[in-house]
């Protein structure tokens, strides 16, 4: 898959340590994060329980980086305004979880950042082609969502190639595609191979004092594909 676009390293808020919400976003900017993901959970369209409007804007005070808020809820349309409000720089909701997801793709341009649609592993590609034109990011979830730590499902490839394959021929070239579960060093290599270019890890990245080398070793991929 020839990828014109750069690796962008997203990580995720997520699985750092909440009692240090500001430190831990610091530190994965200092160790040369492209983006920090937020993600965003209702406690209804995934069990799991996680941040507000009022994180997010804690978080955008304290950086200056690109804020990328993940909103795995319902009635996404509900809290566009809140999260524009807080800082977000990208919206992303689910394609499961609302009826509006045109209407709701659209204000979220309206409002000025960019907007992503996510999908499930188990949601048939076949959805995704009405949507791409609303789109300036895919998000291709590589675990269930709800919950970090999770294996990376490999089957998910063949949906990022696909992905990759409609923008090509869409001429949707600079759309970005980004994975999220289970990304490692070796997951994200082959999501790469398969189209994807951003990649948001989270246990991977927080767990050790390794982040900036692990980050770097990420966005070594595209180097490594001109070399190829």
């Amino acid at each position: 898959m020839n990828l014109k676009l750069p690796v962008v390293v997203a990580p995720s808020i997520l699985a750092s340590d909440f009692g240090h919400l500001a430190d831990e976003a610091l530190r994965a900017v200092d160790a040369g994060a492209d983006r920090l993901h937020l993600d965003v959970m209702d406690g209804h369209f995934v069990r799991n329980l996680t941040m507000g409007p009022a994180a997010v804007a804690a978080i955008n005070r304290a950086t200056d980086v690109y804020l990328d808020v993940h909103l795995m809820i319902y009635s996404p349309f509900d809290y566009i305004e809140r999260f524009v409000e807080a800082g977000a720089d990208s919206i992303t909701i689910h394609f499961e979880a609302t009826e509006n997801i045109s209407e709701t793709l659209d204000y979220i341009r309206k409002c000025n950042v960019k907007a992503g649609l996510a999908f499930c592993p188990e949601t048939s590609v076949e959805f995704i082609p009405k949507y791409l034109h609303q789109c300036d990011l895919i998000l291709l979830m590589t675990v269930d969502p709800g919950f970090g730590g999770q294996q990376f499902i490999s089957e998910v490839l063949d949906k990022i190639e696909f992905t990759r394959h409609l923008c090509n021929t869409l001429h949707l070239e600079g759309l970005d595609i980004q994975v999220d579960g289970g990304i490692n060093q070796e997951t994200a290599a082959l999501a790469y191979e398969a189209g994807a270019n951003v990649f948001v890890a989270g246990t991977y990245l927080f767990s050790d004092n390794q982040m900036a080398e692990k980050i770097a070793r990420m966005k070594s991929l595209a180097g490594k594909r001109s070399r190829d």
